[in-house]
Protein backbone atom coordinates (compact mmCIF):
# COMPACT_ATOMS: atom_id res chain seq x y z
CA UNK A 1 0.00 0.00 0.00
CA UNK A 2 1.31 3.68 -1.21
CA UNK A 3 1.88 5.55 2.15
CA UNK A 4 0.47 10.15 1.18
CA UNK A 5 4.19 11.02 1.62
CA UNK A 6 5.35 8.70 -1.22
CA UNK A 7 2.25 9.03 -3.33
CA UNK A 8 2.98 13.11 -2.69
CA UNK A 9 7.00 12.67 -3.30
CA UNK A 10 5.89 10.56 -6.78
CA UNK A 11 3.65 13.69 -7.70
CA UNK A 12 6.31 16.10 -6.83
CA UNK A 13 9.01 14.03 -9.46
CA UNK A 14 6.61 13.61 -12.20
CA UNK A 15 3.73 16.07 -12.01
CA UNK A 16 1.39 13.18 -12.25
CA UNK A 17 -1.83 13.25 -10.66
CA UNK A 18 -2.50 11.87 -7.16
CA UNK A 19 -4.53 8.80 -8.32
CA UNK A 20 -2.42 8.12 -10.85
CA UNK A 21 0.50 8.09 -8.98
CA UNK A 22 -0.99 5.65 -5.71
CA UNK A 23 -2.18 3.63 -8.57
CA UNK A 24 1.53 3.79 -10.33
CA UNK A 25 2.98 2.84 -7.03
CA UNK A 26 0.66 0.07 -6.03
CA UNK A 27 1.57 -1.30 -9.61
CA UNK A 28 4.83 -1.35 -8.45
CA UNK A 29 4.76 -3.10 -5.55
CA UNK A 30 6.22 0.38 -3.57
CA UNK A 31 9.13 0.24 -6.15
CA UNK A 32 9.86 4.20 -6.47
CA UNK A 33 11.81 4.09 -9.70
CA UNK A 34 9.37 1.44 -10.93
CA UNK A 35 6.37 3.62 -10.11
CA UNK A 36 8.01 6.41 -12.41
CA UNK A 37 8.08 4.53 -15.81
CA UNK A 38 4.77 3.13 -15.24
CA UNK A 39 3.57 6.88 -15.29
CA UNK A 40 6.51 7.66 -17.95
CA UNK A 41 4.92 5.03 -20.36
CA UNK A 42 1.28 5.82 -19.19
CA UNK A 43 1.85 9.81 -20.12
CA UNK A 44 3.82 8.83 -23.45
CA UNK A 45 0.90 6.50 -24.30
CA UNK A 46 -1.94 9.06 -23.74
CA UNK A 47 0.00 11.87 -25.17
CA UNK A 48 -0.06 9.67 -27.97
CA UNK A 49 -3.72 9.66 -28.29
CA UNK A 50 -4.14 13.37 -28.25
CA UNK A 51 -1.82 13.98 -31.13
CA UNK A 52 -4.84 15.04 -33.26
CA UNK A 53 -6.93 16.96 -30.81
CA UNK A 54 -6.49 20.82 -32.31
CA UNK A 55 -3.80 22.88 -30.48
CA UNK A 56 -5.05 26.50 -31.40
CA UNK A 57 -3.37 28.37 -28.44
CA UNK A 58 0.13 28.99 -27.49
CA UNK A 59 2.97 31.47 -27.78
CA UNK A 60 5.53 32.86 -30.41
CA UNK A 61 8.77 32.96 -28.81
CA UNK A 62 12.11 34.41 -30.06
CA UNK A 63 15.57 33.76 -29.15
CA UNK A 64 18.30 36.28 -30.60
CA UNK A 65 22.33 35.57 -30.28
CA UNK A 66 25.61 36.46 -31.12
CA UNK A 67 24.85 40.27 -30.65
CA UNK A 68 21.97 40.35 -32.92
CA UNK A 69 23.12 38.69 -35.62
CA UNK A 70 21.38 35.25 -35.80
CA UNK A 71 17.79 35.29 -34.22
CA UNK A 72 14.87 32.21 -34.59
CA UNK A 73 10.85 32.46 -34.14
CA UNK A 74 9.16 29.44 -33.33
CA UNK A 75 5.48 28.76 -32.58
CA UNK A 76 4.71 26.35 -30.09
CA UNK A 77 0.75 25.42 -29.33
CA UNK A 78 -1.58 23.67 -26.85
CA UNK A 79 -4.98 23.23 -26.22
CA UNK A 80 -5.91 25.78 -23.93
CA UNK A 81 -4.22 29.26 -23.12
CA UNK A 82 -4.14 27.77 -18.89
CA UNK A 83 -0.89 25.37 -20.49
CA UNK A 84 0.02 28.33 -22.90
CA UNK A 85 0.96 30.74 -19.42
CA UNK A 86 2.27 27.69 -18.23
CA UNK A 87 6.18 28.88 -17.32
CA UNK A 88 7.44 25.42 -18.52
CA UNK A 89 5.70 26.09 -21.35
CA UNK A 90 7.81 29.27 -22.08
CA UNK A 91 10.62 27.14 -21.29
CA UNK A 92 10.30 24.93 -23.74
CA UNK A 93 9.39 27.41 -26.30
CA UNK A 94 12.70 29.61 -25.38
CA UNK A 95 14.47 26.28 -25.79
CA UNK A 96 13.02 25.42 -29.09
CA UNK A 97 14.27 28.68 -30.77
CA UNK A 98 17.40 28.29 -29.23
CA UNK A 99 18.00 25.27 -31.07
CA UNK A 100 16.62 26.48 -34.49
CA UNK A 101 19.19 29.54 -34.03
CA UNK A 102 21.94 27.05 -33.22
CA UNK A 103 21.26 23.87 -35.60
CA UNK A 104 19.84 24.73 -38.48
CA UNK A 105 16.76 23.22 -39.18
CA UNK A 106 14.37 23.53 -42.34
CA UNK A 107 11.53 21.54 -41.24
CA UNK A 108 9.25 20.91 -38.23
CA UNK A 109 8.85 17.10 -38.76
CA UNK A 110 9.45 14.57 -41.00
CA UNK A 111 6.37 12.95 -42.24
CA UNK A 112 5.10 16.99 -43.22
CA UNK A 113 7.54 17.04 -45.80
CA UNK A 114 6.82 16.22 -49.56
CA UNK A 115 8.36 12.62 -51.26
CA UNK A 116 10.95 15.14 -53.30
CA UNK A 117 11.93 17.31 -49.96
CA UNK A 118 12.47 13.95 -48.53
CA UNK A 119 14.47 12.49 -51.74
CA UNK A 120 16.85 15.57 -51.32
CA UNK A 121 17.43 14.91 -47.94
CA UNK A 122 18.47 11.63 -48.32
CA UNK A 123 20.75 12.06 -50.93
CA UNK A 124 23.01 15.29 -49.25
CA UNK A 125 22.70 12.91 -46.03
CA UNK A 126 23.03 9.48 -47.13
CA UNK A 127 20.55 7.75 -44.63
CA UNK A 128 17.23 8.65 -43.26
CA UNK A 129 18.06 8.61 -39.41
CA UNK A 130 21.04 11.27 -40.30
CA UNK A 131 18.91 13.29 -42.71
CA UNK A 132 16.09 13.73 -39.83
CA UNK A 133 18.75 14.75 -36.88
CA UNK A 134 19.96 17.20 -39.15
CA UNK A 135 17.24 18.87 -41.06
CA UNK A 136 14.32 18.08 -39.02
CA UNK A 137 14.00 19.76 -35.74
CA UNK A 138 11.66 16.98 -34.04
CA UNK A 139 14.47 14.25 -34.56
CA UNK A 140 17.70 16.73 -33.63
CA UNK A 141 19.39 16.34 -30.09
CA UNK A 142 18.43 18.40 -28.02
CA UNK A 143 21.65 20.98 -27.81
CA UNK A 144 21.58 20.94 -23.91
CA UNK A 145 21.38 17.63 -24.32
CA UNK A 146 22.29 15.41 -26.69
CA UNK A 147 19.87 12.03 -25.09
CA UNK A 148 16.73 13.78 -25.83
CA UNK A 149 15.84 15.37 -29.09
CA UNK A 150 13.44 18.08 -29.26
CA UNK A 151 10.34 15.53 -30.29
CA UNK A 152 11.17 13.94 -26.69
CA UNK A 153 10.75 17.12 -24.79
CA UNK A 154 7.40 18.22 -26.36
CA UNK A 155 6.12 14.87 -26.02
CA UNK A 156 7.32 14.94 -22.16
CA UNK A 157 5.34 18.40 -21.67
CA UNK A 158 2.17 16.99 -23.59
CA UNK A 159 2.40 14.08 -20.80
CA UNK A 160 2.25 16.20 -18.15
CA UNK A 161 0.24 18.96 -19.23
CA UNK A 162 -2.16 16.28 -20.39
CA UNK A 163 -2.69 18.40 -23.72
CA UNK A 164 -1.87 18.02 -27.33
CA UNK A 165 1.57 20.42 -27.95
CA UNK A 166 2.84 20.98 -31.31
CA UNK A 167 5.74 23.48 -32.92
CA UNK A 168 3.67 25.17 -36.05
CA UNK A 169 5.94 26.64 -37.64
CA UNK A 170 9.78 27.87 -36.84
CA UNK A 171 11.93 31.08 -38.65
CA UNK A 172 15.59 31.07 -38.37
CA UNK A 173 17.53 34.72 -39.49
CA UNK A 174 20.73 35.51 -39.89
CA UNK A 175 22.51 38.84 -40.69
CA UNK A 176 23.41 39.04 -44.41
CA UNK A 177 21.59 35.50 -45.32
CA UNK A 178 20.32 35.54 -48.40
CA UNK A 179 21.97 38.66 -49.46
Amino acid sequence: MATASDVQRLRAETNAGVMDSKKALEAADGDFEKAKVILKEKGLASAAKRGDREAKEGVIESYIHSGGRIGALVELSSETDFVARNPEFHELAKAIAMQVAAMRPKHVSWELLKDDEIKALLEEHGDEKTAKAAAVLMHQPYIKDQGKTIGDLVTQLAASTGENIKIRRIARFELGEGA
